[in-house]
């Protein structure tokens, strides 16, 4: 995907206070403001894969969407700002109607949503920690944002603690957790006939991750997650990223690799004793950065969040 296209239908990229490094946010407003306003506006681009599955693009995080005689199935809810544009997108798919909404994980650009989707005749289904977290107050340090608890629609009313199974418009959807890597509440999304695998945020095609450590995520729960990726697909799996353009294994490994060489490279230089700003001197994302800095994460930031990890 190029840089105009994502520009245009991201209303993530409105935020362009995911660019400021942790030592800066506490001077700017949280980068979440500035996604919620994008979100209203945000064109929605929609996908098509297989098996009646597609991706929608703009709302948050990739929402992917199973079409069926059944119904509809989605991976994701966007946030809830985009709506109009987000129900057009999904007509756009055909009349049928909205019958579940999965959860990968509690954050904002993945469940803002949810209200709206459950009034539309969604049952959303999650980990029972997601659950958890949207039922209370959550501060996320790194983002300077305290989130309220979400409204009871919002809710999953159906929640699991290690592995689903949903068997929906011929497909037998496996949803499995992650070790804490994201964040603390992490799963998959497996449609096991096409074949096709939404890998939510343990993977950010094309660019730096962030990591929330206010939850239970990790780097090195990161790299577990992307090798856990690497081992269930093939060189035919379609891989749905939680940001970015749909991508492929050998994209995962690339991804993989890359976290490794900054976690390692960050470790050493934290082992020698070097202060935080030592490490932002020493540039460990230099090698990665014209590629993985491309639009949400500096460099910077990402050896922040190496170095808080390791």
């Amino acid at each position: 995907m190029n840089r105009r296209r994502f520009i245009g239908s991201s209303g993530l990229l409105a935020a362009g206070l995911w660019l400021f490094p942790k030592d800066l946010l506490a001077q700017a407003p949280s980068p979440v403001i500035a996604i919620l306003n994008g979100a209203k506006t945000a064109k929605i681009q929609v996908t098509k894969l297989r098996g009646g599955i597609s991706m929608l693009e703009g709302s948050g995080g990739n929402v992917a969407v199973l079409n069926g005689p059944q119904g509809k199935l989605l991976v994701d809810a966007g946030i809830g700002l985009s709506k109009v544009n987000m129900a057009a997108a999904l007509q756009s798919l055909g009349p049928q109607p909205i019958k579940y909404l999965i959860n990968t994980h509690h954050h904002f650009d993945h469940t803002f949503g949810n209200e709206w989707l459950h009034r539309a005749g969604a049952t959303i289904i999650a980990q029972e920690t997601t659950l958890n977290h949207l039922q209370h107050t959550v501060q996320i340090k790194d983002w300077n944002y305290t989130f309220p608890p979400a409204p009871r629609a919002a809710w999953p009313t159906v929640v699991f603690k290690d592995e689903k199974v949903l068997h929906f418009n011929g497909e037998a959807i496996e949803m499995k957790r992650y070790k804490p890597a994201h964040t603390d509440c992490d799963i998959s999304v497996y449609f096991p006939k096409a074949d096709v695998l939404h890998a939510a945020d343990t993977f950010w095609n094309g660019y730096y991750p962030m990591i929330d450590y206010s939850t239970g995520g990790s780097i090195g729960g990161m790299i577990t997650a992307a090798q856990r990726n690497i081992e269930i697909t093939t060189p035919k799996t379609i891989i749905i990223p939680g940001h970015g353009p749909v991508g492929n294994r050998a994209q995962l490994i690339e991804y993989h690799d890359m976290l490794v060489a900054v976690r390692d490279k960050v470790a050493a230089l934290k082992k020698q004793g070097k202060s935080l700003q030592e490490v932002y001197a020493a540039a460990p994302t230099a090698k990665y950065d014209q590629k993985w800095a491309s639009f949400l994460l500096t460099g910077k930031f990402f050896s922040y969040l190496a170095y808080e990890g390791v």
